[in-house]
């Protein structure tokens, strides 16, 4: 069964740095997307980084963008998120996905019902 399991989440000052990492299992992993999710009490969960793990395409939210920088280790079916120049609004539960179905495809939105699998979730906490 497929499992994506999620750390390094943690609480950190505003403009400080975290690395999140989503290790998978028993998933095809190349030529699939995987992405990372965030929700924030009271708010829907939004899309904010993923990667096109057959070509290492990636794409970013604009709130992000510049500073979170998603990438991969193929080799251990792992996603890294790259987190700098944190802000109290990026204070969230993060979650890692996997699409459900392999392939590339043209343009990339951020659609949940497109990720079939999910993480437990790695709470990131920036405080001012």
């Amino acid at each position: 069964q497929v499992q994506l399991v999620e750390s390094g989440g943690g609480s950190v000052q505003s403009g400080g740095s975290l690395r999140l990492t989503c290790a998978a299992s028993g998933y095809p992993y190349s030529t699939y997307y995987m992405g990372w999710f965030r929700q924030a009490p009271g708010k829907e969960r939004e899309g904010v980084a993923a990667i096109y793990t057959g070509a290492g395409s990636t794409y970013y939210a604009g709130s992000v963008k510049g500073r979170f920088i998603i990438s991969q280790d193929n080799a251990k079916k792992t996603v890294y998120l790259q987190m700098i120049d944190l802000k109290p609004e990026d204070t969230a539960m993060y979650y890692c996905a996997a699409a459900r179905r392999g392939g590339y495809y043209f343009p990339f939105v951020f659609v949940e019902a497109d990720f079939g699998y999910w993480g437990q979730g790695t709470q990131v906490t920036v405080s001012s």
